[in-house]
């Protein structure tokens, strides 16, 4: 005979959680609420009610005429201002101009945060990493009018002590102006840009760490896997959808290259090679009162940066299946 197979009870389904009502979602979160509103009016006042001006893209807009000029009907224009910006021989040159800057960052600046915490995390001298933290924020809460100073100062042919290091060790017979060359320029934007912003973007890739488990660090020094193999392994894998979504808003602002840093650095010797949108717009709009074309341009400028920013999200999710909605 053969023996008899007990039955054994269906699991029973778990019934899907009901979605808490909203009212009653507000009442018992109601602080978190309120500690959104300041934010929330912030961007309301400053990113999205200014957003109608927009407009003089596509108007024959007059400074002079104030909001009547805004929201008078009979000075549309279509697309002439965007034809006028497109067709102007410093177009292509601040588009160029605007990619090869922002691609030398990212391409630079961008990991050497992510190097930057990964060395920090692997240091156990705890006051030591506490300076040496601290050392490297400093710079970020500077502005670039005073950094610029240190930069000039730096670079001076007279006294700089970048000359005075070159020429010590042989490689410079004579002083070099190296704020005013243009094949200089772009790779100072970089590398002050760099030691200025790589301390306080550890931020985020230090606490990413921190939510690895230890455990796992654990293994694999058991298994024998050296710091390099455990970096490889565990750190960047545990800290990947943090990376995805800061590369992807890196991605999402690369036609906005930083009009401080820019602006302060920039001479006349260097402008063919650091000339971007933001000084276009600062000198059309604001020296030459031509809103409407400045309008256009940085209307033109914002839709680029949306383009990328969609591009860059479906492409992360696909490749590593993290993105930003």
């Amino acid at each position: 005979m053969q023996a008899q197979v007990p039955m054994t009870t269906a699991p029973k389904l778990l019934k899907p959680e009901k979605k808490e009502p909203i009212l009653r979602n507000f009442k018992r979160k109601k602080m978190l609420y309120f500690m959104c509103i300041p934010g929330l009016l912030f961007y309301l006042i400053f990113a999205y009610t200014p957003m109608y001006g927009l407009i003089i893209a596509f108007k024959n807009y007059n400074p002079f005429s104030g909001l009547e000029g805004i929201l008078a009907n009979d000075n549309w224009v279509g697309w002439q201002w965007f034809d006028i910006f497109i067709t102007q021989r410093t177009f292509w040159q601040i588009t160029r101009n605007t990619l090869l800057i922002s691609a030398y960052s990212l391409f630079w600046g961008f990991p050497a945060s992510i190097i930057l915490a990964i060395l920090f995390n692997e240091v156990r001298n705890a006051p030591f990493k506490r300076v040496a933290q601290t050392v490297s924020y400093l710079p970020y809460f500077l502005s670039w009018t005073i950094i610029a100073g240190f930069i000039i100062s730096f670079l001076s042919p007279s006294n700089g002590s970048l000359n005075s290091i070159l020429m010590a060790l042989g490689i410079l017979k004579e002083p070099v102006q190296f704020i005013v060359e243009p094949g200089a320029f772009r790779s100072i934007l970089v590398i002050s840009g760099i030691w200025k912003g790589v301390g306080w973007g550890t931020i985020i890739y230090l606490a990413a760490i921190a939510g690895i488990d230890p455990t796992l660090y654990e293994a694999a020094v058991v298994d024998g896997a050296g710091k390099l193999r455990q970096t490889w392994n565990i750190t960047l894998p545990g800290i990947t959808p943090v990376i995805s979504i800061t590369l992807i808003l890196a991605i999402g602002g690369v036609m906005s290259a930083n009009f401080d840093q820019i602006f302060m650095l920039m001479t006349p010797n260097t402008q063919p090679v650091g000339d971007v949108y933001e000084t276009f717009i600062f000198r059309a709009g604001i020296q030459r009162g031509q809103y409407s074309l400045t309008a256009a341009a940085g209307l033109l400028r914002n839709v680029v940066n949306s383009f990328m920013l969609i591009a860059a999200n479906i492409f992360a999710k696909k490749i590593s299946g993290t993105g930003i909605w």
